[in-house]
């Protein structure tokens, strides 16, 4: 019984010396731990300050860019109307049809213009036999005078008789000028309604697509109050772009600029022009009929035009652009970020902090095309040097220099 209780006791003791133990081992653990993190507080402070960042020059191509977004429309286009009224007895052509200059489009009924011609030919002919009878009675008052001229010479007759003579034959003369008059106006009234019967025929003024159809066959048309548009033809051989620039970039956009763009159905393929236009004024200034005429509480866009051929017709109107205007470019060119550029000197230079054996030195830089990320350097830099990044934005890019 004794050696029992014995045994429990030299079992409580090893159970106490074993507890005893691991907490001072945990002890010693927590006292290196904090040695360890008062050791590495320092290192800490140093990684949150930061390596200096830097970057390497590398020869790439750069190019500084405007983005617009625009509209394709055909770069020629007309709306073929009728000149004289009447009802549309057929159309000659479909919707899609490529037509060449002079191809019939459609016919009007011309059973009105018929008559007219029909009556003016009438007219002018009835002038022309009144003309005739006119010019043998002016020719038999030259052929009295004449006689009586002689007579009035040989005393044969007297002064009254020769001057009645000579009025007739100038009231001959007079009638025969008015009748010629006549005639000239009735001979052009005659042509007009020659052309108007020509006009019941309507033909294509120019190649191209026919693009809508705005007159059905049966209409009746009035050409009097104004012309009516009988169908559009357009040219799609050559497709226009129409894009809006907004004025923070306008004045950086200028005519013969490189352009591409891309569709939106097919983002994979660009198309490539130059620009041809940019509009002296603002797009809401043409629509309110007064330059600058505009509210000021909404963004103001100029308009630019460029064009692009179109020989596989993929290109449609109406179909929306996304437009990238080249300001300046350069082909294997020594790049670096724009954040590594410093102060600008008063010779236009830049300051940048190139690493040498492992410290920065400051070098004197010329640049040429940047854009958002990086810059060209013209002169001061090789590529494969490590630069210094600055901190803090980077310097803003003069219109000229973005050019």
């Amino acid at each position: 019984m004794q050696s029992f209780h014995i045994t429990q006791l030299t079992d409580a003791i090893k159970t106490m010396r074993l507890k005893h133990y691991a907490l001072a081992l945990a002890a010693a653990v927590l006292a290196l731990l904090a040695v360890v993190a008062v050791i590495k507080i320092p290192s800490a402070s140093a990684d949150a300050v930061g390596t200096p960042r830097t970057a390497v020059a590398v020869v790439g191509d750069i190019e500084s860019t405007v983005l617009a977004s625009g509209t394709l429309q055909a770069d020629n286009q007309v709306n073929v109307g009728a000149q004289v009224s009447g009802q549309v007895n057929s159309l000659k052509v479909v919707l899609g049809q490529h037509v060449k200059k002079g191809d019939l489009i459609a016919e009007i009924d011309s059973t009105s213009q018929k008559n007219e011609l029909i009556n003016a030919q009438a007219a002018l002919k009835s002038l022309e036999a009144q003309m005739r009878a006119k010019q043998v009675s002016l020719q038999l008052a030259e052929s009295a005078l004449k006689r009586q001229r002689q007579m009035l010479e040989q005393d044969a007759i007297s002064r009254a008789d020769y001057e009645n003579a000579e009025a007739t034959r100038n009231m001959a003369r007079a009638d025969t000028a008015a009748l010629e008059a006549q005639i000239e106006q009735s001979r052009a009234q005659a042509n007009k309604v020659k052309v108007d019967l020509e006009h019941t025929r309507i033909r294509a003024p120019m190649s191209g697509t026919v693009v809508a159809i705005v007159t059905k066959e049966g209409q009746t048309l009035n050409s009097a109050q104004q012309v009516p548009t009988i169908v559009k033809l357009a040219r799609l051989d050559k497709i226009q772009v129409k894009i809006q620039i907004s004025e923070a970039d306008v004045a950086r956009v200028k005519p013969k600029q490189k352009v591409y763009f891309t569709l939106m159905g097919d983002s994979s393929h660009s198309y490539h022009s130059r620009l041809q236009v940019v509009e002296p004024v603002p797009e809401s200034a043409n629509q309110e009929g007064a330059a600058g005429g505009g509210t000021g509480t909404s963004a103001v866009y100029y308009n630019g035009l460029f064009s692009v051929h179109n020989p596989d017709g993929k290109l449609r109107i109406g179909m929306t652009a996304q437009v990238t205007i080249v300001l300046g470019s350069a082909k294997n060119a020594v790049t670096i970020p724009l954040a590594a550029l410093g102060e600008k000197r008063s010779n236009g230079h830049y300051a940048v902090q190139v690493i040498n054996n492992g410290k920065p030195e400051e070098r004197e830089v010329r640049v040429g095309v940047r854009n958002n990320q990086n810059v060209q350097i013209v002169k001061g830099l090789k590529a494969g040097e490590r630069v210094l990044l600055q901190d803090g934005p980077a310097p803003e890019a003069s219109s000229a220099e973005a050019s």
